[in-house]
C-alpha cells in the first residue's frame, strides 16, 4: 500500500516527533541444555549439587533502553527520533529540491536541514509543554486533520485508516500524537508570537512604494481548482462523479469555502494547499481553459469543465492586468511578505525566552544549533528501580539526567 500523505503545515515550521516507536532490542539467547555424554559418572556418585546462586534482579530487565541523547524539563528526546527527524530533513530537501538543484546545491541543503534536526525537536518539544501549560486543546482539530487524510487517502472509515497506518508499521498513537503535536505548537506559535505581529497600511504602501519595480508583471491569473477524477472509473461511475462536482460547486456558490472544499473532495494533489495551482500568463493553459480564466474576475468561478482527467472547476484568486500592478492587487503578497520576515526572528526569540525558563540538557557529541548557556551536558546515570523513580516524581523512561557535575533540580 502506498505511504499515508500527511498534512503538515502547518506552519510552522517544525517538525513532527517520530511516528514509530522505539524498535524492541534483540534479547539474548537462553544458554544451551547441557547433555551427559557417554562415559560419564552415573548419577549416584555425582557430588551433590551446590545450592542454586540467586541471582541479582535486574530492575530493567524485559524493557527497552533506548539511547536518550536531549533532556527538555521531564521530557526526553531519543536517539531514534533524532535520526527520523534528519532522514525527514533529507526527505524534504530531496522533494524541494527536485528538478532545481545541482548535486552540491542538494547536499548544502541537506546538511543545512539537518543541522537544526535536534534544535527543532527541543523547539516543538517546548512548544507542547507550553501549550500543556496554557490548557490547549486541540482535540476537534485533531479529528478534522484525521478525517482530512481518510478522505485524501480514499479511506472509508477512521477504523481502516488505523488498519492501514498500523500496516506500514507505525504505531497509531504515535501517529495521532505528532499530528496533535503539531497543532499544539501552531496554536501556541499564533498566539504567543503571531497575534503580537502587526503589519501597518503605512508600512505596506511605504514598502510598495519602494519596490513598484518587482511589480511591473505581464497579464496573469492566480488560481485553485477542485478535480473530481474519472481516470479508470467505469462509465456507469461517471454521471455520479459529475454529480458530486455540481454539488461541490453549488456548495462554494452558497457560500461554503473553496480551499475547504478542495480539501475535502479533490482528487488533484493540489489538494493539501486548497487546490491553489499557481500563476498563469497567457499560452501557458489550454485554449479552452485560457479563453475562460483571462476573461474573469477576482474570485469567480468557472462552471464544472469536463476534461480528460475528470470534471475541473477553477476559481480566479486574482486576476493581474499587464504593467504596473495596482497597491490594492499586491496589498496581501506585501503584507505575506512583511509578516514572514519578522515572524522568525520573533519566533526565535520566543524560544529563547522558554529556553531560559526550562532545563535543556545534551547529550555529548549532540550539538544543538541554538546553542546558549541553558544547554549542559547529559551525564549518563543507572537507572533506577521504579519505587525510588515513583518517589522522585521522574518519568517512567528517565534513564538520563543529572547535569554534569550539578544536581538537576528537578
Amino acid at each position: 500500500m502506498r505511504k499515508l500523505v500527511v498534512i503538515a503545515a502547518m506552519c510552522a515550521a517544525l517538525p513532527l516527533a517520530a511516528q514509530e516507536k522505539p524498535a524492541d532490542k534483540p534479547q539474548a539467547k537462553p544458554p544451551a541444555p547441557v547433555l551427559e555424554k557417554p562415559g560419564m559418572a552415573p548419577e549416584a556418585a555425582k557430588p551433590a549439587p551446590a545450592a542454586p546462586v540467586k541471582k541479582a534482579v535486574d530492575p530493567n530487565a524485559g524493557r527497552t533502553v533506548e539511547e536518550i541523547i536531549a533532556r527538555v524539563n521531564n521530557e526526553i528526546i531519543t536517539r531514534s527520533e533524532y535520526e527520523k527527524s534528519r532522514q525527514s530533513a533529507e526527505e524534504g530537501a530531496r522533494e524541494d529540491c527536485q528538478g532545481k538543484c545541482t548535486p552540491g546545491q542538494l547536499k548544502a541543503e541537506i546538511d543545512q536541514r539537518q543541522k537544526t534536526s535536534l534544535r527543532d525537536l527541543i523547539d516543538q518539544s517546548l512548544l507542547v509543554q507550553r501549550a500543556k501549560d496554557m490548557g490547549v486543546s486541540v482535540e476537534p482539530e485533531l479529528i478534522k486533520r484525521l478525517d482530512a487524510i481518510r478522505i485524501q487517502n480514499k479511506i472509508e472509515s477512521m477504523e481502516e485508516l488505523e488498519k492501514a497506518v498500523t500496516s506500514q508499521g507505525l504505531n497509531w498513537e504515535d501517529f495521532k500524537n505528532n499530528i496533535r503535536n503539531t497543532l499544539l505548537t501552531q496554536r501556541v506559535i499564533g498566539s504567543e508570537v503571531g497575534s503580537h505581529i502587526t503589519i501597518s497600511d503605512e508600512e505596506i504602501s511605504k514598502y510598495y512604494e519602494a519596490h513598484k519595480k518587482e511589480y511591473v508583471r505581464q497579464e496573469q491569473v492566480a488560481l485553485r481548482e477542485i478535480e473530481v477524477s474519472t481516470q479508470g472509473k467505469k462509465p456507469e461511475e461517471i454521471p455520479d462523479l459529475k454529480k458530486k462536482a455540481e454539488t461541490t460547486l453549488q456548495r462554494i456558490k452558497d457560500g461554503e469555502d473553496f480551499g475547504e472544499m478542495a480539501k475535502r473532495f479533490s482528487d488533484s494533489n493540489t489538494k493539501t494547499q486548497g487546490g491553489f495551482l499557481g500563476l498563469y500568463k497567457r499560452g501557458e493553459l489550454s485554449k479552452e481553459l485560457e479563453d475562460k480564466v483571462f476573461k474573469m474576475k477576482k474570485n469567480e468561478l468557472t462552471e464544472v469543465t469536463e476534461t480528460k482527467q475528470g470534471f475541473l472547476i477553477l476559481q480566479v484568486l486574482e486576476h493581474y492586468d499587464e504593467g504596473e500592478q495596482s497597491l490594492a492587487k499586491v496589498k496581501n503578497e506585501i503584507m505575506d511578505k512583511l509578516y514572514g520576515a519578522r515572524m522568525e526572528p520573533a519566533m526565535r526569540e520566543y524560544l529563547k525566552t522558554l529556553r531560559e525558563q526550562s532545563f535543556v540538557v545534551i547529550k555529548p557529541g549532540y550539538v544543538d544549533a541554538a546553542g546558549g548557556p541553558g544547554n549542559s551536558e547529559i551525564q549518563e546515570v543507572s537507572a533506577m528501580p521504579e519505587a525510588s523513580k515513583a518517589k522522585k516524581g521522574r518519568k517512567k523512561f528517565l534513564l538520563f539526567g543529572k547535569r554534569s557535575g550539578a544536581q538537576s533540580g528537578t
